[in-house]
């Protein structure tokens, strides 16, 4: 079997929780085909003592319980060496935050390793002597790092080529450019009074596209407009997003009704 096109590794005091994640959907027919791979290591089978403790109270003082240095470096020692290096990520909630571009970053790399903390953070020299770069999913906190992973893995994976059968299913998702994706329909044609847009059924691909544009547009600027400050639009899309003609139903935010 041909080596993998994305390799990770990751080191966590449950590898267990990954099991269903790494199994199902896309992800697991992408492993089983050999196009992904992922390693899990548990830096508790690195630790001294009968009881393979991996924890101790802060320096300073403080609630809670600190990973110590000394398993996890170890961990990451001996996945490097066994498999090779691999770019290494600390997921923390102090961490720049993980985006599309992100993604695609990663994606070009061969190797991935994640480091998933516990309890109340990990000793800061793990950070200092094996850490290449130090991410979060979003600003909240969260009991350990294994979930984090799990969704880069997920975000990261999807941009392997074959890990999702279809090229345009990339490039046309929320976030490639700056934008989130148009609204989407499927049969029937009309659900509870509402009916799928005249446009998308006429069959005119020029047309379907610009409406789709459209409505991505309009959708960046009712959902996310921070995008639009970042990614500010062009003329063309400007005229776009003036332009009168109605729009279908946008659910409001915290769970409102729809706009």
């Amino acid at each position: 079997m041909p080596s993998p096109e994305l390799e990770c590794e990751i080191i966590t005091l449950f590898p267990e929780l990954f099991d269903s994640f790494l199994s199902a959907s896309l992800l697991g027919k992408s492993i089983e085909a050999g196009r992904v791979a992922v390693h899990r290591t548990n830096p508790r089978d690195f630790a001294p003592g009968k009881h393979r403790t991996v924890d101790d109270t802060p320096y300073g003082g403080g609630p809670g319980m600190i990973l110590q240095p000394g398993p996890v470096i170890d961990a990451i020692e001996q996945v490097t060496a066994a498999r090779g290096p691999a770019h290494r990520i600390l997921l923390s909630p102090q961490g720049r935050l993980f985006d599309q571009g992100c993604a695609a970053r990663l994606a070009e790399k061969k190797r991935l390793l994640f480091i998933c903390g516990r309890y109340e953070g990990i000793d800061h020299r793990v950070e200092q002597l094996a850490v290449d770069e130090v991410l979060s999913i979003g600003d909240y906190v969260l009991s350990g790092g294994e979930i984090a992973a799990a969704v880069i893995i997920e975000a990261v994976s999807r941009l392997v080529p074959g890990v999702l059968g279809c090229g345009e299913s990339i490039s046309d998702e929320s976030h490639q450019d700056g934008r989130v994706e148009y609204p989407q329909y499927t049969r029937p044609t009309e659900y509870r009074g509402l009916k799928v847009p005249d446009v998308l059924m006429e069959g005119a691909h020029a047309k379907i596209a610009r409406w789709r544009r459209q409505q991505s547009l309009r959708r960046t600027a009712t959902m996310r407009p921070d995008l639009l400050l970042r990614h500010p639009p062009s003329k063309e899309e400007q005229a776009l997003l003036d332009e009168e003609t109605p729009s279908p139903p946008i659910a409001a935010k915290n769970g409102g009704e729809p706009s």
